[in-house]
């Protein structure tokens, strides 16, 4: 680049090819040389500064989109669990009651149809409406009291404005359903389950409340409550939150299994 330099300011511009130099000068001396380098060098560093940036943002912005592209993925993946595992629980319900030719077989079945309908083009969505999950939740719970009829009690709070509110889909049913799975299918006798949902500025507090399987003298208690249902909700709680929008507790108190969510919905 200096030879470059040199040649073109001698032969088409001047021979004093160091015009801003201490004095005028025709040669190629080391001063001139040294001079000449330093400043090509500036030059080189800052142009390789604008690509090592350019660069850095291009590649910032695909691991970005990348890592959004695998949340997502994950995320219906997760949602997808949610279905089977769901239907399954349902259908061998509906299986032990037709071996009994129960006359609420049509009625769950009806109730099944219309759960399936919401799932498939309802849940598309990583967010859906709160009012909505709620209708979807009191199907599933209509479609419990036909099995249970008289042994079981559900009983139901919603207060505060739940218009314009929006939610993670069929998140909810898995700890209403898991309420069920180790409350009243667990217990002889009649059940009681409590489901609390309180809105309050943009956050709702989500409460299921459950008794404590019946053990026997020859039963362990199990520690681990739930099953894929509970860590499939976690782990979509984890992918779709921030932490500082939701917060789980999940205890045993007495003899009550008490699952509390208080979670982000504006």
């Amino acid at each position: 680049m200096v030879l470059v330099k040199y040649n073109l300011t001698y032969w088409l511009v001047s021979h004093n090819v160091w015009p801003e130099g201490p004095e005028a000068t025709d040669k190629l001396s080391l001063n001139y040389t040294i001079d000449m380098m330093i400043g090509e060098l500036y030059v080189i560093t800052f142009v390789t500064a604008i690509k090592i940036t350019l660069d850095y943002l291009k590649e910032h912005k695909r691991v970005a989109l990348l890592e959004k592209t695998q949340l997502e993925t994950e995320l219906r993946f997760l949602k997808t669990q949610v279905s089977p595992h769901f239907f399954f629980n349902t259908l061998n319900n509906i299986y032990s009651l037709s071996v009994e030719k129960s006359n609420k077989t049509p009625r769950m079945i009806l109730k099944l149809s219309e759960l399936m309908r919401y799932l498939l083009y309802e849940t598309r969505e990583r967010r859906q409406t709160l009012e909505k999950e709620i209708i979807y939740i009191q199907n599933y719970l209509d479609l419990e009291r036909v099995r249970y009829d008289e042994n079981l009690e559900v009983n139901m709070y919603i207060s505060g404005d739940i218009q314009d509110k929006k939610i993670a889909p069929i998140l909810l049913l898995t700890f209403i359903e898991n309420a069920f799975k180790h409350g009243a299918d667990k217990n002889i006798g009649k059940v009681k389950i409590n489901i609390n949902f309180k809105i309050i500025e943009n956050f709702l507090y989500f409460t299921v409340t459950n008794p404590l399987p019946q053990i026997s003298e020859h039963q362990k208690p199990n520690k681990k409550a739930g099953g894929i249902g509970l860590v499939n909700a976690k782990k979509r709680l984890e992918l779709g939150y921030n932490k500082n929008d939701y917060k789980l507790s999940i205890k045993q108190k007495k003899n009550k299994f008490v699952v509390k969510l208080k979670i982000k919905v504006a």
